[in-house]
């Protein structure tokens, strides 16, 4: 579904923008971004509220990705940076962090504009940042991205960055990898080195939510394979729809943000030993 550039945002960026910007910079920006014809005649105010409304009009473009390419050199702007005026531009960040929240929107590295997914994916996203995680991020994003539109990706996302913590647990703990790696594979070795594993556990709480661990990770694996096409006759189809691949990507994030977690402990660990 075609979703247009909220009225809270296009009110916040007439502010910032011209605050920020000369005309020239507003017209390069916004073309750069993808905002269709040529710059309004007008004030700069008036002229990024004409703009963006025209980018709502326009079935040619894709509004949230247009928004998300105007927003990427604030969001991720070093505020401190020789001529980036500090504390006015944590103003600026500020204003239109909570444009953002009013819209139900969120900010993902790379210019991605997605529709709030909870505290799961804000505690991923803290965790993941300053990592070496390129492959972790990539998808973070793509989940973020695809979950309203297109929730079979979303899905296959969720997965995908489950499978990528694991590989990369595997790879840094230099530990013997399974023959299948698929997910169901690759967490059973990493659950089994962090000690994840329920019959390990004398607490009966904490064997319970270890038990459900696996079975969330079998579930996300097999939603992505029958997601995906129908296996014969007599098999239901899917039709996901958003809230299951809300459902899979929180599972998911809640599942990586824990094993992240549990390996800075153990090399915490090692290193205080």
């Amino acid at each position: 579904m075609r979703r247009q550039i909220p009225a809270p945002l296009i009110a916040a960026l007439s502010d910032v923008l011209p605050d920020a910007y000369t005309h020239g910079d507003i017209d390069r920006l916004l073309m750069h971004a993808g905002a269709p014809g040529d710059p309004p005649q007008l004030n700069k105010q008036m002229k990024v509220q004409e703009w963006l409304r025209r980018v709502n009009r326009d079935e040619s473009v894709d509004p949230v990705e247009v928004l998300g390419r105007v927003l990427e050199p604030f969001m991720e702007a070093d505020p401190d940076a020789p001529g980036f005026q500090g504390e006015k531009n944590r103003d600026r960040l500020e204003l239109l962090s909570r444009a953002l929240a009013r819209a139900e929107l969120q900010y993902v590295k790379g210019g991605i504009i997605a529709g709030s997914l909870g505290q799961p994916s804000r505690s991923l996203d803290d965790l993941i940042r300053g990592r070496n995680m390129a492959a972790l991020d990539e998808e973070f994003g793509r989940a973020l991205k695809s979950v309203e539109g297109q929730p079979k990706d979303a899905v296959s996302a969720a997965c995908n960055i489950l499978e990528s913590a694991c590989k990369l647990y595997i790879a840094d703990r230099a530990i013997e990898p399974p023959q299948k790696q698929d997910i169901q594979g690759l967490w059973n070795v990493v659950r089994k080195d962090l000690g994840f594993d329920p019959s390990l556990v004398e607490d009966n709480d904490l064997k319970q939510i270890l038990s459900g661990l696996i079975a969330i990770v079998g579930g996300i694996g097999a939603l992505r394979t029958h997601a995906s096409s129908a296996h014969g006759r007599g098999v239901k189809v899917y039709r996901l729809e958003p809230r299951h691949a809300r459902l899979a990507v929180h599972s998911a994030h809640t599942l990586v943000a824990f094993l992240i977690e549990s390996w800075d402990k153990r090399v915490k660990g090692a290193a205080s030993s």
